[in-house]
């Protein structure tokens, strides 16, 4: 498990992790990801430590090959395990590393308990849902022990949904295996306002409430969702059918923006009623950060835009981590990032003056990772658009190699430049410049070998790379360096650089400014010097990103889309 997040001055740890497990009810999408963050990070300013977990019930292994529409965002780790995006969230909030002990599904865990019945683990026993299922849940929960004073879980789904029911009743047992005294039962809930007859209807709430109780657990916390704020009367009625003081339902109604949650939620009393259940006594949070961030999204001194050219852009989630990362970079400059989403398969159709009439707003260029031939030919005219006019650029992943596609076939004259990954849709391309690692040199790193399952053959996972010293990548990292020279970073792609084009695309003026240690020949990062702001790299830097600490890739290309802009 990653290190917690130290002890404030002024606590000392906890003798033992105490448990806060969040579930959902009335309907999903309500914020149980969101909520929890923002919990965590008011107990960070009030001096206690915490760690975060996500249980899913769906039967995926992990989300690795699961469709960014189906999904949205797949997260990654330091240690190269694909989770759910609620992780990007947990991390955002409180700054504690996530890793593979921070997210399971109900995929992973039978996965796990039919291995040790081939084994013979269970000595000729009947495998059962209980209790061989909830044991495996309940082990993995328990691996938490010792990592924080407060330990936050969520349980993906909704109360009542089918395949959510074993992690419901392993979460049952850990209240009586752990002790009452040391686990906390958060429901979050839904009161929809009807403005026909202008009333917030508490019903829902009351019966997700006695939905969870048939499952044998009492919510020790009700956090209820709105519209629109609830009166006493209202928290009352709520109060009386949870069995509950008022002072642990909370009211969490809809915010300008997500960064103002922890204050959103700290002001209605959701840590009071966490401490209170606990019988802990800390010192009261700062959320000044909180509050100033939330007040420069809401009320920006200037605003600046930035076309994102993808091919997933009709989910907002699909680049969840990304989004958040922009708007970051926008805060140590007193600026609102607002993003137009491109879709990449639309700019292939378009003569010249349209594509710059769609693309002549924005004051920079971002395209993001994906996988696939569709709608690359539409991110390299993009790309083109931005080398030639001196528009910032920002590339990532796949950004990065269209980005030396695009160079290598109208600067470096390689016609036909391509990547090999495309092969089915493009046809073998004349030169190619993107090839899986297998195909050039071996296996490096955490590769895997072409034959392995899809979910097995990416570089995944936090990896070093090596600054060219004397580049604007170099100068843009100098207070970010892990060690001289050096940084890391989270990757999750399963397509490389060709080095054998190195030497050529460098004389036509590409420079490549960060490399693997381990390898030279794997490329992390090019840019152009006679460009005001080119820059693309391998890996996924918005993986890094806090609202609070905004990545330095991400703070410079707003800073340079603001250059551009004349605002700056």
């Amino acid at each position: 498990m990653s290190p917690a997040s130290p002890p404030l001055p002024g606590l000392s740890r906890l003798p033992q992790t105490h448990f806060v497990f969040v579930t959902g009810g009335v309907m999903s999408s309500l914020g149980k990801g969101l909520t929890a963050s923002a919990l965590g990070a008011i107990l960070q300013a009030r001096g206690l430590t915490v760690i975060q977990q996500k249980l899913d019930p769906y039967l995926n292994i992990d989300p690795g090959t699961m469709s960014p529409f189906q999904h949205g965002e797949v997260y990654v780790t330091d240690d190269g395990c694909e989770t759910d995006l609620d992780l990007g969230h947990y991390e955002r909030f409180t700054g504690v590393p996530t890793s593979r002990l921070s997210n399971t599904t109900a995929g992973r865990i039978y996965q796990n308990i039919l291995s040790k019945e081939r084994r013979g683990d269970y000595l000729g026993k009947t495998v059962q849902v209980v209790p061989h299922v909830t044991n495996e849940i309940k082990d993995f929960v328990r691996k938490l022990e010792g990592a924080a004073d407060i330990a936050l879980v969520e349980i993906g789904g909704t109360v009542g949904d089918l395949e959510s029911g074993a992690f419901f009743e392993a979460i049952r047992q850990l209240g009586f295996d752990l002790g009452r005294e040391r686990t906390l039962y958060m429901h979050l809930t839904f009161a929809p306002y009807l403005s026909v007859v202008g009333e917030l209807k508490t019903k829902p709430t009351q019966n997700a409430v006695r939905d969870l109780l048939q499952l044998g657990i009492k919510a020790d916390v009700v956090v209820v969702r709105s519209e629109v704020e609830l009166d006493k009367a209202d928290e009352a009625k709520v109060a009386q059918f949870a069995n509950l003081p008022t002072s642990h339902v909370v009211n969490c109604p809809d915010s300008d923006t997500i960064y103002r949650v922890p204050v959103t939620l700290h002001n209605h009393g959701l840590d009071d009623a966490v401490l209170d259940h606990f019988k802990i006594t800390a010192k009261k949070p700062n959320l000044e950060g909180w509050q100033k961030i939330a007040d420069l999204t809401t009320k920006p001194p200037r605003r600046v835009k930035i076309a994102v050219v993808g091919k997933y852009v009709q989910l907002g989630d699909s680049y969840k981590s990304l989004n958040e990362a922009l708007v970051h970079g926008g805060f140590p400059h007193d600026t609102k990032v607002e993003i137009d989403f491109v879709d990449s398969e639309t700019l292939e159709t378009m003569e010249e003056q349209e594509l710059r009439t769609r693309l002549s707003e924005a004051h920079g260029i971002l395209v993001p990772g994906g996988f696939g031939a569709r709608g690359t030919e539409g991110k390299i005219k993009a790309i083109k658009y931005a080398r030639e006019n001196k528009v910032p650029y920002f590339g990532i992943c796949l950004g990065m190699q269209m980005a030396i596609v695009e160079f290598a076939r109208h600067v470096a004259g390689l016609a036909g430049a391509d990547s090999t990954e495309f092969i089915a849709d493009k046809g073998e391309p004349a030169h190619p410049l993107i090839n899986l690692i297998t195909e050039w040199q071996g296996t490096h790193g955490k590769h895997k070998g072409t034959e392995a399952d899809l979910g097995g053959t990416m570089r995944l996972g936090a990896y070093e790379a090596a600054l060219a010293q004397g580049t604007k990548t170099a100068d843009i990292y100098k207070k970010h360096l892990i060690r001289p020279g050096m940084i890391s970073e989270r990757h999750r792609h399963r397509y490389e650089f060709n080095p054998a084009y190195k030497d050529q695309l460098e004389a036509a003026g590409l420079t490549f400014s960060a490399t693997s240690p381990q390898d030279t020949d794997l490329v992390e990062m090019v840019e152009l010097k006679e460009h005001p702001h080119f820059i693309a790299c391998q890996f996924h830097p918005e993986f890094k990103s806090q609202p609070l600490h905004p990545h330095p890739l991400f703070s410079s290309f707003i800073e340079a889309a603001l250059k551009n802009s004349s605002l700056l």
